[in-house]
């Protein structure tokens, strides 16, 4: 344990100063996963020993031989046109050790062009493309240690931009696979060639997470803690004030400290649970209490911030479906299927 926290400790000692929120930054192809099974549960990314290569394109701690010669696909259907998706291999090499390759990509759609005068000039696409090298090793039976080099390309139009990011994960499994746990720097690294000459920040950010299976029963809980550079992610929301003011009786009413205090903490806070029968189906629901408070619409209904998903497995052969409700109504379709070669 001494020797992962030591490594630990000096992989993310660099970054530590150079924090930012997500979402106020570019390149959110870098911040988003893909995976199907991660969606359902509302995470970020998963910390479980698992055969599910889809695991792997966004923890690399946990890439080892088991994924040799599998191929994923992943795709993401959003709103009016906008896709997102990912393809990945696994390939171990005796000499180097366990890779993963792999590209996701965010296509915005096809556009219609104009110059400053407002002629169309034709039309256009633009898109993001992250391509992906993860390589990961075991320390021992417990830990073991993951990076992911992230070259990113953005093409909107004529302009184009570059960056280079890196995700350092650590993990730790069990020894009978029921419990695991990451901490992760994901997105270290800058913005190399810039659409005007401004470098805009990537969305750097520091997260844990962890599962554990029930020992009785065919559930397996997660959870994960979110933004942990960044303690306060509250913003001001004209729509919803924490504090009213009533015109009739002149009087304020201010939020409480244990009102506050909580919103803070949950808003780091996700929360999944998987039901496994026969591990060849598994259902699956999530939440995420951040994007809830921050997506509900203006009707007492609130189903954003909530996710739910299937997979089906089945020898060399697995599926994943998802939905990850943004507000009342819309919500993504993920779609995720990998192949044991």
């Amino acid at each position: 344990m001494r020797r992962l926290l030591i490594v630990l400790s000096l992989m993310l000692l660099p970054v530590a100063l150079r924090a930012q929120v997500a979402g106020l930054s570019t390149l959110a192809v870098l911040d988003r996963s893909s995976s199907a099974r991660t969606a359902g549960l509302g995470m970020d990314y998963l910390a479980l020993y698992d055969d599910d290569i889809s695991i792997t394109l966004d923890n690399p701690s946990f890439i080892d031989k088991r994924f040799d010669h599998q191929i994923l696909l992943n795709y993401v259907g959003m709103f009016r046109g906008v896709n997102l998706g990912a393809v990945a291999y696994g390939k171990h090499f005796d000499k180097y050790g366990d890779f993963l390759f792999g590209i996701k990509f965010n296509s915005y759609g096809l556009f219609d062009g104009y110059d400053e005068t407002d002629h169309p000039t034709g039309k256009f696409y633009a898109a993001d493309y992250a391509f992906s090298i993860g390589w990961g090793r075991h320390i021992d039976s417990c830990f073991s240690l993951g990076v992911n080099l992230k070259p990113t390309l953005s093409q909107y139009e004529s302009y184009t931009a570059f960056a280079l990011a890196l995700d350092l994960a650590g993990s730790y499994t069990s020894r009978n696979k029921q419990f695991a746990a990451t901490l992760m720097a994901r997105n270290i690294g800058a913005q190399l060639a810039t659409f005007d000459g401004n470098v805009e920040k990537i969305p750097f950010e520091l997260s844990a997470a962890l599962s554990y299976r029930l020992e009785n029963a065919p559930f397996r809980l997660f959870f994960a803690a979110t933004e942990l550079q960044t303690w306060d992610l509250r913003y001001e929301d004209v729509l919803n004030p924490v504090s009213t003011y009533d015109p009739y009786t002149n009087s304020y009413t201010e939020e409480t400290f244990l009102h506050e205090a909580a919103d803070k903490i949950f808003r780091h806070a996700l929360f999944g649970v998987e039901l496994a029968i026969k591990e060849v189906f598994f259902a699956r629901l999530g939440y995420n209490y951040r994007q809830s408070v921050e997506t509900h619409g203006i009707t007492n209904i609130n189903t954003s911030g909530f996710s739910y998903g299937v997979g089906l497995r089945k020898k060399r052969f697995e599926f994943s479906f998802a939905r990850n409700n943004y507000y009342l109504g819309k919500a993504p379709t993920y779609i995720t299927i990998a192949v044991r070669m």
